[in-house]
């Protein structure tokens, strides 16, 4: 028998007692935002030093991460207002589209992530972006001590939370918080969802996602306001929409395409 989610009384809708609040996810995200923006600030602002200080000399802020967390490399590469001197490293063995199960299994693989990094064209001086929510896997670990190795420096997003709970699945006993060099938790509690499913007691209403994605904006902010307190123009991408916005753009593509694979279009059409 259909069991209807609402029911009314009196002419309002109140809520089924074995359905979700759903409606109570938008407060519970932008509390979770404000905890991270009253609470990381500092170290938010650390992170945009050191971004600024290898953007501004010519270098690089490379981009990783596994599972869902790799949507930080696509929001920060390429977009209308994101910063241009940022090589997003993607490759599909961790991408849950390209394949759910492998990219679970690649994720806490050892030895992998190394084997990935290699060819992205990381330098000392370099700095290097990863998240992950759990912190406990070894691909995620293992590529912050990678690029530490290398000269870089390692900015992590984590769940502090989780990390702390969960056991790590790598053998050095190393979790993602303990190996970066700044650290911003994302004030995500373990299981990552907001709600709790009442008949099975499982999490659902992801937000570490959302919570990544805005402190990666917020770092990007901080790197503009640096480039604009020292009076230069900071190396921002427009719209490919707006009226002259390929010509704009293509600057930028021409002036890191050489140490970017992704602005590398080969043989393929050009703006």
């Amino acid at each position: 028998m259909f069991l209807m989610s609402f029911r009314r009384k009196e002419g309002a809708i109140s809520m089924n007692p074995n359905m979700i609040s759903d409606d109570s996810f938008l407060p519970g995200l932008c509390n979770i935002l404000q905890q991270v923006e009253t609470s990381e600030i500092s170290q938010i602002e650390k992170a945009a030093e050191a971004v600024y200080s290898t953007m501004k000399t010519g270098g690089l802020l490379h981009v990783f991460s596994t599972g869902h967390s790799h949507m930080v490399a696509d929001e920060l590469f390429f977009r209308s207002g994101g910063l241009a001197p940022i090589n997003p490293i993607i490759h599909e063995d961790f991408m849950p589209c390209a394949g759910a199960v492998n990219s679970t299994i690649m994720e806490r693989k050892s030895g992998r992530a190394a084997e990935v990094l290699a060819g992205a064209g990381m330098h000392a001086g370099d700095s290097f972006l990863i998240a992950s929510n759990s912190g406990i896997n070894a691909a995620p670990v293992e590529a912050a001590l990678y690029a530490k190795e290398k000269g870089l420096t390692v900015i992590g997003i984590t769940s502090i939370e989780a990390s702390r709970e969960l056991p790590t699945r790598l053998v050095n006993g190393l979790k993602l918080f303990e190996v970066c060099d700044i650290v911003i938790d994302n004030h995500v509690s373990v299981g990552d969802g907001l709600l709790v499913v009442p008949s099975s007691g499982l999490r659902t209403g992801s937000v570490s996602s959302l919570a990544c994605l805005f402190i990666a904006q917020r770092i990007v902010l901080k790197v503009v306001n640096l480039y604009l307190a020292d009076g230069i123009s900071p190396p921002v991408f427009c719209s490919a929409n707006i009226q002259g916005g390929d010509e704009l753009n293509k600057h930028l593509v021409d002036q890191y395409k050489d140490r970017i694979q992704a602005l590398r279009n080969g043989n393929k059409a050009q703006l």
